[in-house]
């Protein structure tokens, strides 16, 4: 029976609240929770500036009152620059590193301040010291199914990026619909195309997406061979930049019926899933 891995993303849901700060006993208790379904990967945390993302300037913390003790779930941060990378490696407890690179020039210098230049000499230092920390870095390949501020985007551009990634070391690569836009026909091109092209990347789909058209993205990522998806549940979070206030990240239920209807093994446990579903609930109702 075919697998694929599903990787909840809290951090996500959660970084662009400003109304208030989640604390850190919330947070740890959602996550918690989460350990327990089954999950592949939970994205938990950022070790990035507490100016910029000020919901995420407790991970440390949070990390701390996680129970890894019986689950199998890896845990994953986001870092932004090298000094992020540095601090996230302290902790034994996280798997993976995730950077997000953009394709666009002007995505890159809102997101993270760099040039795309810049850019790749810092991921070439991270991916140095995820190594020498025997962490492994997971590329986000931001505006990869087009961008809204005019910069060039075509499926070749995502091609030579991703053969530029793959010499770097790069070796797990999620294709991000960062702001929504992506079609059915461009995610089946650039997976079908990309899988087969790059056997030594593991490629991920986070896509985003509005409540009405994420089955087919889902279903065309999938065909197309993809077997990595990221999601939030009820599809909380998500681009400040999207073309709408319905455009949200993929919602972890919507994932799990369609995988369920396909007949796919996802590891996820039923009645964990409801309570982390609940707790989210709880944690998003404002």
């Amino acid at each position: 029976m075919k697998k694929v891995k599903i990787i909840e993303c809290p951090r996500d849901a959660m970084q662009g609240i400003r109304t208030h700060f989640i604390s850190t006993e919330a947070k740890a208790k959602y996550i918690n929770s989460l350990l327990k379904v089954g999950f592949h990967t939970i994205d938990f945390g950022s070790f990035v500036s507490p100016k910029v993302i000020p919901q995420m300037r407790d991970t440390a913390e949070v990390l701390k009152k996680l129970d890894l003790s019986q689950t199998q779930t890896k845990l994953l941060a986001i870092v932004a620059n090298v000094r992020g990378a540095i601090d996230a490696v302290q902790f034994d407890e996280i798997d993976y590193l995730g950077y997000p690179f953009s394709i666009s020039e002007n995505f890159q210098m809102r997101n993270t301040h760099k040039t795309i230049a810049e850019s790749i000499n810092a991921l070439q230092k991270i991916l140095s010291i995820a190594r020498k920390a025997n962490k492994e870095v997971v590329a986000y390949l931001s505006m990869g199914f087009g961008n809204p501020y005019g910069d060039p985007w075509n499926v070749d551009i995502v091609a030579n990026w991703t053969e530029e990634l793959s010499k770097m070391g790069v070796h797990i690569l999620s294709l991000s619909d960062t702001i929504g836009s992506s079609r059915p026909d461009q995610i089946d091109y650039l997976f079908s195309n990309l899988i087969p092209t790059y056997p030594a990347i593991e490629f991920g789909a986070h896509i985003h997406t509005t409540p009405f058209f994420w089955y087919e993205k889902v279903e065309a990522a999938f065909k197309a061979g993809c077997r990595r998806f990221d999601g939030a549940i009820k599809g909380y979070g998500g681009c400040p930049m999207a073309k709408d206030e319905l455009t949200g990240n993929m919602p972890t239920e919507k994932l799990i019926s369609f995988f369920t209807e396909q007949k796919i093994q996802t590891g996820i446990k039923t009645m964990s899933f409801e309570n982390a579903y609940n707790q989210a609930l709880q944690i998003f109702k404002n």
